[in-house]
């Protein structure tokens, strides 16, 4: 099984932070283009990004300000049963991120991309968190 990682720091709170990975409002501001669902255990959340990737997905780890994962129930067959999460701890106003995507099948062409896409998706997430920009969904992978 292949996994992609990124870990790096925002230069905000912890419970920002929290709320930027965990919420369909907070979602919506760097990855999906509209979600919904609650962040608790076992609560299932839908992703929409755009025609044709409406996908799903279940709160498979949630511990307040610490984790938050998602298990990816119906999506492309290689996002399927793969798992998206973060691992947050924080120090001084900074909040460390660690970021996983795990459970590909593979190394293929779609795992590289998704890879390179993570990390612009995260870049939006730090830059919104930090400064408050917004990048408009369609614009996100220029940004």
């Amino acid at each position: 099984m292949e996994a992609i990682f990124h870990y790096f720091q925002i230069k905000a709170p912890l419970t920002k932070v929290f709320e930027g990975i965990s919420t369909p409002k907070g979602l919506d501001l760097w990855w999906s283009k509209v979600a919904t669902g609650k962040p608790a255990l076992g609560e299932l959340y839908m992703l929409s990004f755009g025609p044709g990737y409406d996908w799903s997905a279940v709160v498979s780890k949630y511990v307040l300000e610490k984790e938050f994962e998602l298990t990816i129930t119906d999506a492309d067959p290689d996002w399927t049963d793969t798992k998206v999460g973060f691992t947050l701890t924080s120090k001084n106003h900074t909040t460390d991120v660690h970021f996983y995507h795990t459970g590909w099948k593979e190394s293929n062409e779609h795992y590289r991309i998704s890879n390179y896409c993570w990390a612009m998706y995260l870049r939006i997430l730090k830059r919104n968190l930090e400064f408050g920009e917004e990048v408009a969904y369609e614009d996100r992978l220029h940004a």
